[in-house]
């Protein structure tokens, strides 16, 4: 299957414009007209207090909900309007979420191949490519493993590999570090960091911890259902 996504670097990643999300036939507005872009390559963290529309706004770039109103592309397709929003998921974008998601009836080496499922992977690619992202992220010992016997750490680190099952060119991280203590939180952080230097992938993550946020090049602060405001840092 061919990819019809650009990975043209000159197009931005996202663009959203008045994107609005409203719940219980508008009585719940959880965004109010957000406006941003992001450009390929960047680091940007979305950070603000509980209910301030921060994971919701998330699961839109991801396609797992769709606005009441505005625009949001990725590299230039209305993500809202996407034929196949399962194949933009699975190809484009790897996941990683606060509660790790991993299936606990399959193995370590099993669960980062789940991904390639839908894309067109031999079985030996899939085991072969599921091999070197478990190294990537320092578990290649713990291929026969069950989540269930593995740490907090350990478990983020399989998420992470599964991820990258796909070369996605972004990544969206919901709360990474949230269910880690803070040494665990700072080893995930060190490896999102690494990976997104070292793979050149735009790096999406939302979080309420101002510390995890700070490790960000840009920073954008919602609150109620808004953007407060978008901050870049200036290279170190």
């Amino acid at each position: 299957m061919s990819d019809p996504f650009s990975r043209d670097s000159s197009l931005p990643v996202f663009k959203a414009t008045g994107l609005k999300k409203e719940y219980d036939d508008g009585k719940v507005a959880a965004l109010r007209g957000v406006d941003f872009t992001i450009q390929a390559g960047e680091f940007v963290a979305i950070t603000g207090p509980s209910g301030c529309g921060k994971s919701t706004l998330l699961a839109m770039l991801g396609s797992l909900d769709k606005p009441s109103a505005g625009t949001l592309s990725y590299r230039g397709q209305s993500i809202p309007d996407l034929a196949d929003p399962p194949a933009y998921r699975a190809r484009e974008i790897g996941f990683i979420f606060q509660a790790f998601h991993l299936l606990n009836t399959f193995n370590v080496l099993e669960n980062v191949q789940i991904p390639m499922f839908e894309a067109d992977w031999s079985r030996a690619q899939r085991s072969e490519r599921a091999i070197e992202l478990l190294k990537l992220v320092g578990l290649d010992h713990r291929l026969a493993h069950f989540p269930t016997t593995l740490s907090g750490g350990e478990r983020q680190r399989v998420a992470i590999a599964r991820s990258l099952a796909n070369s996605p060119g972004v990544i969206l991280a919901d709360e990474p570090t949230g269910n880690l203590d803070s040494s665990n939180a700072g080893q995930i952080m060190a490896l999102l960091l690494k990976l997104h230097r070292e793979l050149g992938m735009t790096l999406v993550l939302v979080t309420h911890d101002p510390n995890v946020a700070s490790l960000a090049s840009r920073i954008i602060r919602m609150k109620d259902g808004q953007v407060e405001s978008d901050q870049t840092k200036a290279p170190a």
